[in-house]
């Protein structure tokens, strides 16, 4: 497997763990002492590290940190979106639309001088 691909699939798999890690407990920890939620989250978010790290590392050697960070914002997104729509119930919005189209132009101008 090429460098790109394992680097999409760790960062897509460690933003499932944050995605839920950071908002998660809003629906499953409310009537919990934020203090819990945040050691719960803290649990959570040691499995996001276990595949980030590696990806990025994976990753910098084929893309500038500067790749690696809007790869991760596009992924997040990505992700974020159906979490949002579908675990937690909001009602999907033109303003999702409107954040991945400016991420598609962060995408260009920040790997323009790998497709050109």
């Amino acid at each position: 497997m090429n460098r790109y691909t394992m680097t999409i699939l760790l960062l897509c798999c460690s933003n499932v763990f944050m995605t839920f890690a950071w908002y998660g407990h809003l629906r499953n920890m409310s009537h919990r002492p934020w203090v819990v939620a945040a050691l719960v989250s803290w649990g959570i978010a040691l499995f996001e590290y276990l595949l980030q790290v590696p990806a990025n590392r994976i990753g910098h050697e084929v893309m500038t940190v500067g790749q690696l960070k809007i790869l991760q914002e596009v992924i997040t997104l990505t992700i974020f979106v159906p979490f949002a729509i579908f675990y937690m119930k909001e009602k999907p919005t033109l303003d999702y639309l409107w954040a991945g189209l400016c991420l598609l132009g962060a995408v260009f101008f920040i790997f323009r001088s790998k497709l050109f």
